[in-house]
């Protein structure tokens, strides 16, 4: 092997052999392992300084074994160094497969009796490659036709793709499930981990204290611990409403403009909901409509609209 392949060309290929097992081995994101760990890179350089090294070293040792030999083995050695292999086993393969060709001056014993415009055409025989090519196509278009069409045992190119694009749904479920940055107001579920719900409170305190209250009893902003939603109050409305705002002119703005985080936004909407039930200390009056989770039958009913119908009912009661 090494009278076939010089130096030159084995020291290269060993090097980026190395090379490409550093890059498929090390974990280094997007860039090249090399840039991400500068180590890597001296590595690198000492690998290929130790591969000319060796290469020079054995070069050396075999010079001055051959200075170390009498003329004759000299001769035998050049001799033996200079042989070209013959792959003999891969020579008469080849033969065999390429089939018996009839020399040109032996053209005229399989020529023809026919020609076109003076062409002439030689009876020769297929050469045994193209035969056996032939043969296994045949072989492999039977057993395709019932693997696929018949017995139905394999999917067909249609069915993998319909298989690899459902897999890919599932996958990308499973993906989002595990990165949580990617929650939009579609996918977005309330957490329940105390860390959070930890990280709600931070956001909520540092954010959403000036107008809701610290213990999201309301101020400028409703009550968040009652039962009644001005935008719904399940978590999903409320993620909408924290990212994209509440009413035109009522002063709640789109925390996603304000840089929020879609993962911190689910965390904080978390929040609001583990409010619910609480008792504030000055709970602010209801506002909006009574909210019930879906399918808990009908009963939302428009709380400042109700208030001021009771105020009159009491003011008229009074009058009479």
């Amino acid at each position: 092997m090494k009278k076939l392949i010089p130096s030159y060309v084995r020291v290269p290929v060993l090097f980026f052999a190395i090379f490409g097992l550093v890059e498929y081995f090390v974990d280094s994101g997007d860039k090249p392992a090399f840039l991400e760990y500068p180590i890597i890179m001296l590595f690198l350089v000492l690998v290929l300084f130790i591969l000319i090294a060796v290469e020079g070293i054995v070069g050396s040792i075999e010079n001055v074994l051959f200075q170390s030999l009498d003329e004759a083995g000299k001769e035998r050695y050049i001799a033996n160094t200079s042989k070209v292999p013959e792959f003999k086993k891969a020579k008469a393969l080849y033969a065999k497969l390429k089939g018996d060709d009839k020399p040109i001056e032996e053209e005229h014993e399989i020529i023809l009796d026919h020609n076109y415009d003076g062409i002439k055409e030689l009876d020769n025989n297929l050469p045994p490659w193209w035969l056996y090519s032939w043969y296994a196509s045949m072989v492999f278009a039977v057993i395709y036709l019932f693997n696929f069409h018949v017995t139905g045992s394999s999917d067909t190119q249609y069915e993998e793709l319909d298989n690899e694009y459902a897999q890919a749904k599932i996958d990308i479920e499973a993906y989002k499930k595990t990165a949580k940055n990617l929650v939009d107001v579609n996918s977005v579920v309330v957490l329940t981990e105390a860390s959070d719900l930890s990280n709600g409170k931070k956001i909520f305190d540092a954010n959403c204290v000036a107008c809701h209250m610290a213990d999201g009893g309301g101020g400028i902003g409703p009550n968040l611990t009652d039962k009644y939603w001005i935008l719904g109050g399940d978590i999903k409305s409320v993620f909408h409403t924290i990212s994209e705002g509440g009413r035109s002119g009522k002063g709640m703005i789109s925390w996603k403009k304000e840089g929020l985080k879609p993962l911190e936004m689910a965390q904080v909407a978390s929040y609001v909901l583990s409010l619910q039930g609480t008792t504030p200390a000055k709970g602010k009056d209801a506002e909006g409509d009574l909210w019930q989770p879906e399918g808990s039958g009908e009963t939302t009913t428009p709380t400042e609209n109700s208030t001021e119908a009771l105020d009159m009912d009491e003011t008229v009661t009074s009058n009479n």
